[in-house]
């Protein structure tokens, strides 16, 4: 592992009235904390956009409705949110496990209300972006991104990478010039390779941040080479000196400490504190995926002992 862990609490909370809450994103509005994901049931692969509410990030947290979003798809899920300005900016796939999909964009002022703008990506038929999933918004030395997984087109199991995209206008509305590829599966040593026979999943769930010093952080998940099926799906970090890479991988983040797994989270900078949130799934949530929160000081290029997810 790669950061010195101060604390991990598994689970951080029940949701209700749903099977599984997945893709957790907290977000400060300057007074409170929302937290958008998705929840619904992993069974059946049927969402709809979580939110909850806190006054900190350690809760207590109020769930609120279940929010259905004014756009259209067979995946509508796994919301990428900032805050900026007084303004709640939304982008989200549309679709999941197939070819095509859109990262729409939608903007809100209370978190509650959403308004559909126009698509910020629109996946490219026949190429390396065929299918695009997993958008989530960053801002890296003062221009504004959109890091997502895209993959080509499949026969059985899709083969992610990570790409990245830009703003030209500086705006969160665009439009958005695509800059390519910037994590590959040959450059992640931990990660299931093309080719293998009982390959799993790709990168997914992608997630960029500024840290202190300049350096960008990725922050996505991983599907280790080795295991059973079903435990292999792991939060893994990587460093880079400029947001197009090239990136440096820390690492698995998170050892379940029995058959379980854990992936898709959003990273928070605070002082000189990094907060992961995590999705995981375990003997005690009955293999059910449930939000957990590591608390740790900023990651260094140096191996060291990896936290166990709950």
């Amino acid at each position: 592992m790669n950061m010195s862990v101060i604390s991990n609490q598994f689970p951080l909370f029940e949701p209700s009235g749903m099977d599984d809450v997945k893709d957790p994103c907290p977000v400060f509005d300057g007074k409170s904390w929302h937290m958008f994901g998705s929840g619904g049931t992993v069974t059946l692969e049927l969402w709809k956009i979580y939110h909850a509410t806190a006054p900190s990030l350690d809760g207590p947290w109020t769930q609120q409705d279940l929010i259905s979003l004014p756009i259209q798809g067979s995946g509508v899920a796994a919301p990428g949110v900032v805050f900026d300005n007084g303004v709640f900016h939304m982008f989200i796939q549309t679709e999941f496990i197939k070819s095509g999909g859109r990262c729409e964009h939608l903007v809100s002022r209370d978190g509650y209300s959403w308004v559909a703008g126009t698509a910020a990506l629109i996946a490219l038929p026949d190429t390396d972006e065929d299918g695009l999933y997993d958008p989530h918004p960053a801002i890296i030395g003062k221009s504004k991104y959109i890091v997502y997984s895209a993959m080509p087109r499949f026969a059985t199991v899709p083969q992610p990478d990570v790409y990245l995209a830009r703003s030209r206008s500086g705006t969160w509305f665009g439009p958005w010039d695509r800059l390519g590829k910037i994590l590959d599966h040959d450059e992640v040593p931990h990660h299931n390779p093309r080719g293998q026979i009982d390959y799993e999943w790709g990168i997914e769930g992608p997630q960029l941040v500024e840290l202190p010093d300049g350096r960008v952080l990725l922050n996505a998940t991983c599907f280790l080479p080795h295991g059973k099926r079903g435990s292999r799906q792991r939060v893994f970090l990587a460093l880079a000196d400029r947001v197009e890479g090239p990136y440096r991988t820390l690492g698995p983040l998170l050892d379940p400490t029995e058959p379980g797994e854990n992936g898709h989270s959003t990273v928070l900078v605070m002082g000189d504190e990094l907060i992961v949130m995590y999705q995981s799934r375990s003997a005690e949530t009955n293999h059910r995926w449930r939000y957990g929160m590591l608390r740790g000081a900023m990651p260094s290029e140096s191996a060291g002992p990896t936290a166990e997810a709950a």
